[in-house]
């Protein structure tokens, strides 16, 4: 099982890296999934949260999550052909926890190069205050 630092990266590009490895048959388990970030200005994520979440009806959906672990699974599943068997089988192999629980412990793993300080644009919001503007209980 490889354990994944999800601190301070781009959770895109970490989703499709991470997509990849599971394809290919690995256990793959993030932490910290609250401390990753989504780049751009606050106004344009806001914006594309609120049309996310306004889509639709109610009762039937679609429905996006508002946890930072729900969001973060989420996007790993958008990189992922989940209407195959392979795709639905290496989304199985997937965890996702906020914070550092107890039960996962080991040498972590952190993506250096998909790191907040490699971006020339410094706008960027990290998932936790998107889940607290989504009404997220945390």
């Amino acid at each position: 099982m490889i354990i994944i630092d999800g601190t301070d990266t781009i959770v895109g590009r970490t989703a499709s890296i991470i997509a990849k490895r599971l394809l290919n048959g690995e256990e793959i388990t993030i932490i910290n999934a609250e401390k990753m970030i989504i780049t751009g200005s606050k106004k344009d994520i806001f914006d594309k949260c609120k049309t996310r979440r306004e889509r639709g009806h109610p009762a039937t959906g679609p429905f996006q999550p508002r946890d930072a672990d729900k969001m973060v699974r989420r996007s790993v599943r958008g990189m992922l052909p989940i209407k195959k068997s392979s795709g639905q089988a290496a989304y199985k192999r997937l965890k996702v926890y906020i914070g550092q629980p107890e039960n996962v412990k080991g040498d972590t793993e952190k993506f250096e190069e998909l790191h907040k300080d490699k971006l020339k644009n410094k706008k960027y919001m990290t998932i936790l205050e998107i889940t607290e503007w989504l009404g997220a209980k945390i």
